[in-house]
Formats: C-alpha cells, sequence, structure tokens
C-alpha cells in the first residue's frame, strides 16, 4: 500500500458521470490525476487530464502509474481492472457499485497471482487526509491525524470521519473496502496495513450486518493485531428474517449456512448484528452504540498507549 501526494493516478471510465463529477474534485485535493481512459474518447481533455482508449496508451505517454480508480459500468470493470494489471498498475480501487459475483472471483485470483491490492467494488475510495483523495469521500470532513478506518459502509463513513474530526481524532487513512458481495480486499488485510503503518496509533473498524466478515475480523484482532480497534456495527434494529441493504447484505438469513472458516462453529446467527458485536466483545474490541460514542472510546483506547510512550 503506496498512496502518497505524488502517486500518478489514473481515472479509467471518466467520462461517466461519477468520474467526470469526482475528478476535477480529487485534482482540487491535489491529487495528481494524470490521465484517463474511456473508449471512444481518446485524444480529448476532459478536466484539463489527457484522454486515452486504452489503459497501455496511457502509461506510454505519462509514464507509470501508481494507482487507478475504476468509474466504468459494472460488466465493464473486470475488463477495466485486467487491463490496468497488465500495464503494470497494481493498485485498484473500484468505485463501480454491483459488479457480477463471478467477475470478482476471477478479478481477486487474477490480483493474488500478480501482488495486485484491489480495493471495492462498491467503495467510495481512500482518503490519506492532507495529502491525497481516490475516490467519492467529501474531503472536507477529514483532517490528518492518528486514527485509521477501515469501513465496509460509504455515507456511515463520513459520519464516523466527521465526528473523530470535531472531536479533535484526526485520521491517518480512510479505506472503504466496499459493500458488494464480494470485495478485493479484506478487514482483515488492511487491519494488518494498518496495523504495520507508522502514522497510525488506533483504528476504527465500521461494519455491518450480512456476512461473516466482521465476525472473521474480531477474531484475526484477536490473534494479530497489536495496536487499539474500536468497531462499530450498523443495523442493530434491522428485521432479521427479511433482506435488506447492500448488496452484502442481501441474503436468506435462516438459511445461510457457512462452511470452512474460522467463524463456522457459531452456526447460523452469523451475520446478525448480535453476532458482529458479541465477536467484537469476545476479542476485546470496544463496541460503540452509535457513532457519537467512538471519539470517547478511542481516547480510553488510546491513553495507554500515550502513557506508555511517555
Amino acid at each position: 500500500m503506496n498512496f502518497q501526494p505524488d502517486s500518478k493516478v489514473l481515472i479509467q471510465g471518466i467520462a461517466e458521470p461519477l468520474g467526470a463529477s469526482h475528478t476535477p474534485l480529487m485534482k482540487a485535493y491535489g491529487t495528481q490525476v494524470v490521465a484517463g481512459v474511456s473508449s471512444g474518447r481518446g485524444r480529448e481533455v476532459l478536466h484539463d487530464v489527457p484522454v486515452f482508449d486504452l489503459v497501455e496508451q496511457a502509461v506510454e505517454a505519462v509514464g507509470d502509474i501508481d494507482a487507478t480508480l475504476i468509474f466504468s459500468p459494472p460488466y465493464q470493470a473486470l475488463d477495466a481492472a485486467l487491463e490496468a494489471i497488465a500495464a503494470g498498475i497494481h493498485q485498484i480501487i473500484i468505485i463501480t457499485e454491483g459488479m457480477p459475483p463471478l467477475d470478482m472471483v476471477r478479478l481477486v485470483e487474477r490480483a493474488e497471482a500478480t501482488d495486485t491490492l484491489v480495493v471495492g467494488p462498491n467503495s467510495p475510495g481512500i482518503v490519506v487526509p492532507g495529502q491525497v483523495l481516490l475516490g467519492t469521500y467529501p474531503a472536507d470532513l477529514f483532517t490528518p491525524g492518528p486514527v485509521g478506518i477501515i469501513s465496509r459502509s460509504s455515507t456511515l463513513t463520513y459520519e464516523v470521519g466527521l465526528v473523530l474530526t470535531q472531536a479533535g481524532l484526526g485520521q491517518s487513512i480512510v479505506v472503504g473496502i466496499g459493500s458488494d458481495s464480494i470485495v478485493g480486499s479484506s478487514f482483515a488485510q488492511w487491519l494488518q496495513i494498518l496495523d504495520e503503518d507508522e502514522h497510525t496509533e488506533a483504528i476504527v473498524l465500521v461494519g455491518e450486518v450480512g456476512g461473516e466478515s466482521e465476525e472473521i475480523a474480531a477474531q484475526y484482532i484477536k490473534e494479530n493485531i497489536d495496536k487499539p480497534v474500536i468497531a462499530y456495527v450498523a443495523g442493530r434494529t434491522a428485521q432479521i428474517s427479511k433482506p435488506i441493504g447492500h448488496g452484502a447484505t442481501v441474503q436468506r438469513w435462516h438459511q445461510e449456512v457457512i462452511v470452512d472458516t474460522p467463524i463456522s462453529d457459531k452456526g447460523l446467527e452469523i451475520g446478525t448484528a448480535a453476532s458482529k458485536i458479541a465477536a467484537f466483545k469476545a476479542a476485546k474490541v470496544p463496541v460503540a452504540d452509535r457513532p457519537s460514542k467512538i471519539p470517547s472510546l478511542l481516547e480510553k483506547a488510546l491513553k495507554p498507549s500515550a502513557a506508555k510512550a511517555g
């Protein structure tokens, strides 16, 4: 993971409505958007960014590219990602929502074989406050500091960032791992990244009902993470007998069977808010019952570290 102010960034799907609207915002933040790709729009210039028909052409023109953001339509996103990997780009953020699950299976396999970091799909992206904005975040909600945020939610991440900023707790990095049913990088991967990051002193994990990613993350924290972690789980009042929410949370609750995972012994309650909260508490991870409570839990968690440093 290497996102710096001087990182060269490509926008695939720069002519798509979301790409077109957020490219100038990223540039205004200081992100070095060096090229865009949009089939049939080659040789155009959008928002002072040269546009190419192919990623390979963009790389030939501007040199090596550090990261790409994909705004392409769902059924074109896989081809866009594979094209980026083939051109030597190994940090990919997929903003697109609703990529076909089998396409993501193919992409995850290819990413693992090429040591490529994939964030998303259905992700708001990544922001390193004060340095680089990669995605659709409202940048004014975030400020530099020592707290890393890893989240499955999009807009809820904005709220958590604002709450921390108002409490004087700036952020080292904010990552939306994505809300589709299959995502490229997990809570566990990002927990390890932030545990090793010298700019991060504590981590906030924002989860939501559905799936087993929070339960797996809790077990991973218990076994591997040294830094303080605070969790928040959205969806406590959801009716678990009905399908709800994001692509990752739409499921047949009482028919789900979890097989061959580290938390397979927990039974059919996996995916509920109660299951996730219980898993975090078993791992001794404090759980906020609302976003506004996160700062006080963080301050308590950081006090031992501050005392030890003193």
